[in-house]
């Protein structure tokens, strides 16, 4: 395993669409090995392969010290909303709100090719639709709003 360099937000790179997994092999296993020891590294939430310099529709997510692998991910399905802060390993600060959906349900394959189907709330809802936007291209600075009072976080009031 290894820890990959980080593209930065001021690289058109990290603009580009990336690309569905077709083989599930060894090359797919490191990178997703070498993704989950950079965001270690960078004690971050989650990691996309753009970020990473490699095109491919995969992320992944450390949740409470548990690691899940998404490739070729899909919201299949949102409901409610929610303002949280977020931020980025290829934009640095500042921190930004984002208005999200309460929760999500995403369908992907793991390392393998097995689909699963996985509901997901709160702040993990928010970090899958983080890292599914990067691989559309999409960066959280380009979604930042002003959220209702009522979400702001105490130390904003």
């Amino acid at each position: 395993m290894a820890i990959r360099e980080i593209v930065p937000h001021t690289d058109s790179f990290i603009r580009k669409r990336s690309k569905t997994v077709k083989v599930f092999d060894e090359k797919l296993w490191e990178l997703l090995d070498d993704m989950k020891e950079t965001v270690d590294a960078k004690y971050g939430s989650g990691l996309a392969a753009v970020q990473v310099g490699v095109l491919k529709r995969v992320f992944v997510l450390n949740i409470n010290n548990m690691y899940i692998e998404f490739v070729n991910p899909q919201i299949i399905d949102t409901k409610g909303e929610q303002y949280k802060k977020e931020g980025c390993l290829s934009v640095g600060m500042p921190f930004g709100y984002v208005k999200r959906p309460q929760q999500v349900t995403v369908r992907a394959f793991d390392r393998y090719g097995n689909q699963f189907t996985l509901v997901c709330e709160d702040w993990t809802a928010v970090c899958v639709c983080h890292e599914n936007d990067h691989l559309d291209g999409v960066l959280y600075i380009d979604k930042i709003v002003t959220p209702p009072a009522e979400f702001l976080e105490e130390d904003e009031e």
